[in-house]
């Protein structure tokens, strides 16, 4: 059974006119099913991607928990959501590697730090998760979880999924593809030799995600179109963004492009599901309230793609401001976030990534 808790949507204390404002409804979803996607685990609780935080999505309802991969010096894939470390690990306090801190272009950007790449597996076990987030999530979590590989995080899911009797999917995010394949680490055939090794995900629900394009294009040759658990999610970066891949060949192709219907139906030729911001469904006006949701959920859906948004937290510092409960940035809003969801849903997505996942399944249940 799936645990939601006693969460409510009360709306006390938000004003009546952003709750009018996202009560019509524009768009059916395509998918047979409405997902809860916990991203990155239920990261709004522990830090993400821990075996920790995958094991409370799971308890919470999610349908799918996401673990981001990136490579290690030896070959494995292990859960973080950069290749850079620094930030959500202990890596700064252990002096045997402070002469592995360094700066790397990733994606067209400089970015300084310790980078998973440089590390072997054994070391990195070596390592203990922080939060990503300690001003609005605190730290009391800190150094208590290891970095899981992909392998230990399909052993929790098949775990969890014959205790609580139901099919749980997974999510998994190939980052900086063409930037791991410049170093002899591609991703691609690791991911789905592995996916195809597991006696669990050779059946169980998996949906294969990216920001890159050609990554995808070559998952889609290597899948066929008869693997029918294994699907592909475009993901979509902020409309003046590139695809890493993109980047990289010079290509002038980006983000924006890629949203419109002609872009969305080439998207179509090898991806089931596009990934946007949710604020590229339903806006934010210049007030702080939600406005009218854009085309994009009824354009992709006329290409034959579903929608799956990200990212619900339920901060009050990541809501917009007329949602907020009190002035408190850091104040934990269910409400709040239920009403942002729902927008969504009203607009037509079909799944939605949220940190906190309980929170998203009682939107989602009571919607």
């Amino acid at each position: 059974m799936r645990a939601t808790g006693s969460l409510c949507l009360d709306t006390a204390g938000i004003p009546g006119n952003a709750v009018s404002a996202i009560s019509s409804h524009a768009e059916n979803p395509i998918a047979r099913q409405v997902l809860v996607i916990a991203h990155r685990g239920a990261s709004a609780l522990r830090p993400e991607h821990t075996l920790a935080a995958y094991a409370r999505a799971i308890a919470d309802g999610a349908d799918f928990i996401e673990p981001d991969l990136v490579m290690t010096r030896d070959g494995a894939m292990v859960a973080r959501h950069e290749n850079e470390i620094g930030s959500t690990t202990d890596v700064a306090v252990h002096p045997e590697f402070a002469e592995r801190r360094t700066a790397k272009c990733i994606d067209g950007q400089t970015v300084e730090g310790w980078f998973s790449e440089d590390f072997t597996l054994a070391e990195l076990k070596t390592l203990r998760v922080r939060e990503r987030l300690p001003q609005w999530r605190g730290t009391q979590y800190d150094g208590r979880f290891p970095i899981p590989t992909l392998e230990e995080i399909i052993d929790l899911v098949a775990a969890e999924s014959a205790a609580c009797g139901r099919a749980i999917g997974i999510i998994p995010e190939i980052k900086h593809s063409t930037y791991f394949r410049t170093l002899g680490l591609p991703m691609e055939d690791r991911l789905l030799a592995m996916l195809a090794a597991h006696p669990y995900t050779c059946t169980a629900p998996v949906e294969i995600q990216s920001f890159e394009v050609g990554n995808l294009k070559y998952l889609r040759s290597q899948l066929g179109d008869g693997q029918s658990n294994i699907r592909l999610l475009q993901l979509l970066g902020d409309a003046g963004e590139q695809p890493g891949d993109v980047i990289a060949a010079g290509s002038g192709l980006d983000y924006a492009r890629m949203m419109t219907p002609a872009g969305l139906h080439d998207i179509a030729a090898y991806a089931d599901a596009i990934g946007p911001n949710a604020r590229a469904i339903v806006p934010v006006a210049i007030d702080g309230t939600l406005a009218a949701p854009t085309s994009l959920v009824r354009d992709a859906h006329a290409a034959g793609l579903e929608v799956h948004a990200y990212t619900f937290r339920p901060e009050n510092a990541f809501l917009p401001r007329s949602l907020w409960l009190g002035d408190d940035p850091r104040t934990v809003n269910a409400a709040g976030s239920m009403l942002e969801i729902r927008a969504c849903l009203d607009a037509g997505i079909d799944a939605f990534f949220t940190d906190h996942p309980a929170i998203g399944r009682a939107a989602l249940d009571g919607w």
